[in-house]
């Protein structure tokens, strides 16, 4: 069977957009034809990022912005529009994390993470949505499994990312009567990230969040992305307010070894 999706002469957007997933998503869109903008904090990242699109043949912009300032996003995606017209596809997918127990993480490294995940969201969100096309554009945030499965040395992320699933089912509401379609995208352990290297930098931990997997491989980044092209494709057309696992089954057995081994990672 073969299922093609073009996105020729759409506009996508993703911020966070230079590495990672998020990265991956950006290049699998141009790799279907979208011209495609890009955002994060770093200039170089977006100008080595920029060059890569334009190999792929797309027509390519970034900007550097930090998602917790509202003015520089907001500056950032009006340009993308004078540039590009009206957004087909946004993709939010900037974020941070680090191990810490409640105990051990100050407040500012709470709030940190709470700044980037959710109230970076809600500034991408926000400042796009003057740009979004009505009707037909599609929104995708890119959540986590600690949305809603509670994690030692997470309650930071964990509760930064429930918030962004409630924003993404919010707007839904919000935002549908305009024709704007919001979801979520919840990636497993997906293999060749940082953000695997980070939660699981040894083998031994590799091969525990392996084996927890029921479909018993690790994630590759185009199954992050294929997931954000059928959302933003008409075959979605009708989905909205959802929270999409991507994750080979992981999250119906608790996340397996990463919810009880990232506390290990840490002293004491």
């Amino acid at each position: 069977m073969s299922i093609t999706l073009d996105f020729s002469a759409k506009t996508v957007v993703v911020v966070g957009g230079t590495s990672g997933i998020n990265r991956g998503i950006a290049e699998l869109f141009a790799r279907h034809g979208a011209q495609v903008a890009v955002a994060s904090r770093s200039q170089e990242k977006v100008d080595d990022t920029l060059a890569a699109l334009r190999q792929l043949g797309a027509e390519a912009v970034g900007f550097a912005a930090d998602v917790r300032d509202a003015a520089a996003v907001k500056a950032g995606l009006q340009g993308v529009h004078e540039r590009f017209g009206d957004f087909d596809v946004l993709v939010s997918g900037a974020a941070g994390n680090f191990p810490a127990r409640a105990m051990g993480m100050s407040p500012n490294g709470f709030r940190a993470v709470v700044d980037i995940d959710l109230l970076g969201t809600f500034h991408v969100l926000q400042a796009a949505h003057p740009y979004l096309r009505k009707p037909g554009a599609s929104v995708v945030n890119i959540s986590a499994p600690q949305a809603f499965i509670a994690m030692e040395a997470q309650s930071h992320v964990c509760a930064a990312k429930a918030g962004v699933d409630m924003v993404t089912r919010c707007l839904a509401l919000e935002w549908g009567p305009e024709g704007i379609r919001v979801n979520s995208v919840t990636p497993g352990p997906i293999d060749n990230t940082e953000g695997m290297k980070r939660l699981a930098p040894t083998e031994e931990i590799r091969a525990l969040t392996l084996a927890s997997v029921p479909l018993r491989r690790l994630g590759e980044v185009d199954d992050i992305g294929n997931a954000c092209l059928f959302l933003a494709s008409p075959l979605a057309g009708y989905i909205s307010g959802t929270v999409i696992p991507v994750d080979g089954g992981w999250a119906q057995a608790g996340a397996g070894s990463m919810a009880q081994t990232l506390a290990q990672l840490l002293p004491g």
